[in-house]
């Protein structure tokens, strides 16, 4: 019998998909400028908010520019950038 060998999932903090998205922070990348209104980490209601059985956290951001509210799952990556952190 032939098997492939296969390496068990690495499964990412949530935390580190996060990033520094605070309540408050204000944060740009190539979409927009953003406003931080609210993080939610509880799997059951963010997988219930994103519509998306894979959802581990859903943040709703304001669009600094626009003024529209949304939620996000996108993880934070290296073309985030804070403008203004909380404490």
């Amino acid at each position: 019998m032939n098997r492939i060998a296969q390496a068990a999932p690495v499964s990412t903090p949530v935390s580190d998909q996060l990033g520094p998205r605070a309540e408050g922070t204000v944060y740009d990348n190539a979409s927009g400028t953003f406003e931080v209104r609210h993080v939610v980490t509880d799997r059951a209601e963010a997988r219930r908010i994103l519509r998306r059985q894979s959802a581990r956290f859903a943040v709703l951001i304001r669009d600094v520019h626009a003024g529209t509210e949304h939620y996000t799952g996108a993880v934070w990556t290296g073309s985030d950038r804070v403008l203004k952190a909380v404490a």
